[in-house]
């Protein structure tokens, strides 16, 4: 257990927001948390775990005792008759995973390539894309209690999924540090390709039966083409969850706005394209402060220099406001605002 004292958090967070943690431990295994759990001291002080910081906007310094989860190894730990169930741990990058799994013949998690943030964050979040949940591919996951130092296992019923949500930032919220997360690859494979910027892919280039190599590198270059990398341009990724509405709020809507971006969604909600309404209340490429929204992509906000938490804040609320005014629809921000 390494504990640190004074350290600048800016370059642990991907927006690049100027912060400072008191104390800082790096958790590399359970032992180390289970260190902290039962520390005569640290053991009673308030906690944050902190991953790759790709989900979150710092608007202070840290008071907390910062737990930096730096848990590292990939490996197969089972192949089933219609799965290879592969872990990792909760340091991991995500990509590499994404990566890894490709490298080794384990698809299933092409969908979800470029996500940034670690393999820990990926349940809590319950990160998604291109018709890809991490629910989808979940299986189980390895955490240690904060208050007790105990280990814990989840399994998927255990954690509560919802659209970017689940039980780590609910009724766990702050008390659990998650370690080692197991993910369910299907056999046999098949693509997901339901989102219509793939099918476009799939018609540009003539594929119609791609590989999962092929779906990787779909995802990676739509990403690229309107998402800024946060070692070039400090961003949190998708700043706001698209919006679920029922089939009538999206009649209404769109009765006024017959060109507002939406998906029918299998349980009969439609989900609403955020970063097209963001875009028709015409804020891609303003500012507030040095906090801009992206001139690609209205969904994601930027640090274009030396923004302040307290800047993006006050952007994303005026965003906000301008989305509610128009379309009735409060949106809802995705990262943890601290």
């Amino acid at each position: 257990m390494q504990i640190e004292t004074g350290v600048s958090l800016k370059p642990y967070n991907t927006f690049s927001l100027p912060a400072m943690a008191r104390t800082l431990v790096r958790v590399t295994s359970d032992g180390d948390v289970r260190q902290v759990a039962r520390h005569p001291q640290l053991g009673r002080a308030d906690k944050f775990v902190l991953g790759g910081g790709s989900n979150i906007i710092l608007t202070r310094d840290m008071p907390q005792l910062v737990l930096k989860v730096e848990v590292r190894g990939m490996r197969l730990v089972e192949v089933r008759h219609d799965a290879w169930i592969v872990e990792a741990g909760a340091g991991e990058s995500w990509q590499a995973l994404v990566a890894f799994t490709l490298a080794q013949g384990w698809p299933g998690l092409e969908n979800l390539a470029l996500i940034p943030g670690t393999v820990g964050a990926s349940p809590v979040q319950n990160i998604g894309a291109y018709g890809v949940e991490l629910q989808d591919r979940f299986d189980s996951l390895d955490a240690v209690d904060l208050a007790t130092g105990s280990g814990l296992t989840l399994h998927a019923s255990d954690c509560a999924f919802g659209y970017r949500d689940s039980v780590f930032k609910q009724a766990l919220a702050g008390r659990c540090v998650i370690t080692r997360v197991r993910f369910r690859l299907p056999r046999p494979w098949q693509p997901v390709l339901g989102y219509l910027e793939l099918e476009r892919k799939r018609a540009e280039t003539g594929i119609d039966a791609p590989g999962a190599q092929q779906v990787f590198d779909w995802v990676c270059a739509i990403r690229h083409a309107k998402l800024p990398d946060p070692a070039v341009i400090g961003n949190a990724g998708s700043f706001f969850k698209n919006p679920v509405v029922s089939i009538e709020q999206c009649r209404d809507i769109t009765g006024r706005d017959p060109e507002v971006v939406h998906y029918p969604m299998p349980d009969g909600s439609v989900k609403l394209a955020a970063g097209w309404m963001i875009d028709a209340c015409g804020w891609k490429g303003k500012s507030v402060g040095q906090a801009g929204v992206y001139e690609k992509q209205a969904l994601v906000l930027v640090n274009r220099g030396h923004a302040t938490g307290s800047e993006v804040m006050l952007l994303a609320a005026a965003i906000q406001e301008s989305v509610y005014g128009r379309f009735g629809i409060r949106l809802e921000a995705e990262p943890v605002v601290v």
